[in-house]
């Protein structure tokens, strides 16, 4: 086994961890009679995604468009199953493959279960597991292939990573378009379509039940982002170390950056801050980690902290529920770090950016990439979710919801007797 698949193989069992992680800190935040609905919500989304993956949508991201597919979308039959793929499974480079593939796979898992941190507390499981089947089929697959598609000679294909409108590749590392921003705009259109809790939308209401629970999954997560990041296939050892130290060092001043503004505004820094900070230098530094000298890292992780540490507050002002701020911190944070690219980009990693190189095209390219991806995953997973809604019902009944769904949907989370 070559030390490349090998990384690549502990990569993916470290960004398949996420998933759990996230929902440990997902499962802290709501309410104690909610828990195992929410973190169910998690472990759905690696059930479906993986079996839809195997099925069609490994085609539909990495077909090489022989039987119809293009740099948007794949042919899901071009190799349903993956039936030809194992047919060669002997070579070394469909091993190399499989591998990959593994990869996309917890990549596509974890992008649909962040959306489900903006229904907690009021959505219902099989309703649920129906809009992660379609949103991964119609939204995530295609998005990844615009992204990541690669053909037989490795060499990116879709319209992110080539010409975006015009101006160029856009530069997104680990995903920050299609992954954080797909997943913000699709929580924001579930948030409208389910529309408030009958009970904890407020500032004062929406305590945590579990703040060492939310702890625990934020290190998970910090733990799994290094494969995450590190993992994405064409680092050579010198930018794989660049893009892991970044890995390190965003999440650290975005962590500072929300706990200041906490202290100002509340008088106090909360644990939740510290964690959401954390969280948030993650999806911050995840399209840049390639692209950004150290300094310019820590200063995407203080600006990333602070702009969500009040973004967050805008869904009181705003009048949309979206419980566990996957708007605020994925949606917000992946926007500025798809853009800070185009500014602080290195001249020598990027080509050049506004700042250092005098470049607009790469700008220009982060800002319309970002706009294109949060339009088509909002409209999409709108109408999946209000078709949804209006047929078999994707809210859980309001007496359900207010003694709390988990009693109801899978059973007591705790058990006190």
């Amino acid at each position: 086994m070559s030390v490349d698949l090998s990384w690549q193989l502990i990569c993916t069992a470290l960004v398949l961890f996420m998933t759990p992680g996230l929902a440990f800190f997902y499962g802290g935040l709501v309410k104690a009679k909610s828990v195992v609905s929410m973190m169910m919500l998690s472990f759905g989304s690696i059930a479906v995604v993986t079996v839809l993956y195997v099925l069609y949508g490994g085609t539909g991201i990495a077909g090489n468009g022989t039987s119809g597919g293009s740099e948007y979308f794949g042919n899901p039959f071009e190799d349903f199953g993956m039936t030809d793929l194992v047919t060669s499974a002997g070579s070394g480079d469909a091993a190399n493959l499989f591998g990959g593939h593994a990869f996309l796979v917890a990549f596509c898992i974890i992008t649909v279960a962040l959306v489900s941190g903006a229904v907690a507390d009021r959505a219902r499981f099989w309703p649920w597991m129906l809009f992660a089947a379609l949103f991964a089929t119609f939204v995530v697959f295609p998005t990844f292939r615009w992204l990541f598609g690669v053909d037989a000679d490795g060499n990116f294909y879709g319209w992110l990573a080539n010409d975006v409108f015009g101006f160029g590749a856009a530069l997104d590392w680990a995903g920050g378009t299609i992954i954080h921003q797909s997943a913000g705009a699709a929580a924001l259109a579930l948030a409208l379509v389910l529309g408030k809790r009958k009970v904890g939308f407020s500032k004062e209401e929406s305590k945590p039940h579990n703040v060492p629970l939310v702890l625990i999954g934020a290190a998970i997560l910090w733990f799994g982002w290094f494969g995450f990041n590190t993992g994405v296939y064409g680092a050579d050892e010198g930018q794989t170390s660049l893009i892991f130290f970044n890995t390190l060092i965003t999440p650290a001043a975005a962590l500072i950056g929300w706990i200041v503004v906490e202290t100002f505004r509340d008088g106090k820094a909360t644990a939740v801050g510290a964690a959401s900070g954390v969280v948030t230098g993650l999806v911050a530094i995840t399209p840049a980690c390639a692209f950004l000298t150290p300094v310019w890292a820590l200063v995407l992780g203080v600006v990333s902290g602070v702009v969500c540490a009040l973004a967050v507050d805008l869904k009181f002002k705003l009048g949309f529920d979206d419980t566990l701020d996957v708007v605020g911190i994925h949606l917000v944070a992946g926007f500025i770090g798809c853009v800070y690219i185009g500014f602080f980009g290195s001249e020598t990693l990027t080509g050049g950016s506004l700042f250092f190189g005098g470049e607009t095209d790469l700008l220009i390219a982060q800002i319309l990439s970002s706009l294109t991806i949060i339009v088509f995953s909002f409209v999409v997973a709108y109408v999946i979710g209000f078709v949804i809604e209006k047929t078999i019902g994707f809210r859980a009944k309001e007496e359900d919801e207010i003694a709390g769904i988990d009693t109801v949907l899978h059973g007591e989370g705790y058990a006190f007797d």
